[in-house]
Parts: structure tokens; C-alpha cells; sequence
């Protein structure tokens, strides 16, 4: 009995329904914990990035400085991004390049940056948000998916039950034992994914608020120049820090 109720007895005894069921949550698993293990790995690395981009760029007198740092250090985090992108938006509105403006620079110069920095966020949460709609997925899907076999389990049970005329545990073990196992194998599918999702979604929407913060500081900071210990002038301030733009935003490419 112990035997008709074992895993080997239901892969040996499977159709080509519970087959394919089988298959599909064994790739949708593989597929889940391939994405917690990379996303953990990405995630770890970027918010140790972001909190020594954040105490260098906190720690600097001066928005030169800062310019210093990401050339030496290039982008490799969301928040480094952010202030790239605010300093080639700064770069662009001084450059007056025809090329480069159009109906991308339309608006105010504050309306201009302030789009630029909405881009960033908006590129990173994208990237951040890798993976999810898959976890997403699986960890609605995966139960139902393994409910069907449930349901073609018991259905062969039923089959078993009428061709044989009793109704005795022998003749339904083997059949009972299969939707169990489908049954199972749905749950142990879906519960990482639904966890992972959370916790990843949780994540990134953490990460959103500080960036978002983290943006309103960047703007002002670009547009009064109120980091810079020298002098209060904007322009001033944004034409000390284009000298170092162009040579951070090389290294950033490089960096990419």
C-alpha cells in the first residue's frame, strides 16, 4: 500500500495530463527561485551601492565634488543614476545644443529637469521590478494548475471506483494518492512565489520613496546650486559643474 502511495509509483503511473501538469509547475519552480536568488543578489548589492553613493554625496561640500566622485566611481545604483541624469539634463539646458533640444526640452528649464529626474525613476523602478509580473503569476496560477490534477486525480479514482464495482481502498489509493501529490506540488510552487513577490514588491516600493525623496533634493540642489559652499549663483555653480560633467558622464558609460 505504502508503495501505490509513493512518488515513484505516481511519475510511472502518470498520464499525459498529469504529465504536462508536472512539468509546468517543476519549470515554474525552477523559474521562481532562479528570480529570488538573482533579485536577492541584485538587491543586496544595489542598497550597499545606494548607502555609500548616499555618504559620499551627503559628505561633499560641493556639487563639484560630487561630479569628482561618479567620475570615479561611475553609476551603479539608482541614486547615482538620478544624479547623472540631473546633471546631463543641466548639461543639455546649457549647452543650448538645437540637436538636443526640441520637443523633448519644451517648457521651463525647471519643468525640463524635472521630467529628466521623472525618467530616471522611472527606468529604475522598471528595472527593479525585474521578474515580478513572472513571480506574480505563478503564485496566483500554480495552486489552480495543481488543482487541475487534483481534479483528474480523483477523476481517475472514480474511474477505478466504477469499472471495478467497490469502492475499496485498493482500488482508489493509487488515483487519491496522485491528487494529493498534485495538490501538493501546486502549493509548494506557489507559496515561494506569492513570499517572493511581497518581499520584492515591498522592496522596490521602499526604494521608490527614498528615491523619490532622495529627487526633490537633487532638483533643488541642480536648480539654486545650494550644495555649493562658493558661491549661491546658479549659473555659476552649473557652469563649474558642467567642466566635470562631461568627464562623469563618460566614465558613467564606461561604468554601464
Amino acid at each position: 500500500m505504502n508503495e501505490s502511495l509513493g512518488f515513484a509509483h505516481f511519475l510511472s503511473n502518470a498520464d499525459g495530463v498529469a504529465t504536462t501538469i508536472l512539468v509546468l509547475m517543476v519549470l515554474a519552480s525552477i523559474g521562481t527561485w532562479f528570480l529570488i536568488v538573482l533579485k536577492g543578489i541584485v538587491a543586496f548589492r544595489q542598497r550597499r551601492a545606494s548607502g555609500t553613493f548616499l555618504d559620499r554625496f551627503w559628505n561633499a561640500s560641493s556639487l563639484e565634488d560630487v561630479a569628482r566622485d561618479m567620475r570615479s566611481h561611475g553609476v551603479t545604483d539608482p541614486f547615482s543614476h538620478l544624479v547623472h541624469e540631473g546633471f546631463s539634463a543641466v548639461e543639455t539646458l546649457r549647452s543650448g545644443n538645437a540637436g538636443t533640444r526640441g520637443l523633448i526640452a519644451t517648457g521651463s528649464a525647471d519643468e525640463f529637469l524635472t521630467r529628466a529626474l521623472k525618467r530616471s525613476i522611472e527606468r529604475d523602478k522598471s528595472r527593479m521590478e525585474y521578474g515580478q509580473t513572472f513571480l506574480a503569476s505563478v503564485a496566483s496560477s500554480a495552486p489552480f494548475i495543481g488543482l487541475l490534477g487534483t481534479v483528474w486525480g480523483i477523476y481517475h479514482a472514480l474511474l477505478a471506483i466504477g469499472m471495478s464495482g467497490q469502492g475499496t481502498l485498493d482500488k482508489v489509493a493509487g488515483p487519491v494518492g496522485e491528487a494529493l501529490i498534485m495538490t501538493a506540488i501546486g502549493l509548494a510552487t506557489a507559496i515561494p512565489a506569492a513570499l517572493a513577490f511581497n518581499f520584492f514588491a515591498r522592496s522596490t516600493r521602499n526604494v521608490m520613496a527614498e528615491l523619490n525623496s532622495f529627487a526633490h533634493d537633487v532638483f533643488v540642489m541642480l536648480s539654486t546650486g545650494v550644495k555649493d559652499s562658493g558661491s549661491n549663483d546658479p549659473k555659476a555653480t552649473g557652469d563649474r559643474v558642467l567642466s566635470l560633467v562631461e568627464r562623469g558622464r563618460e566614465a558613467a558609460r564606461n561604468a554601464h
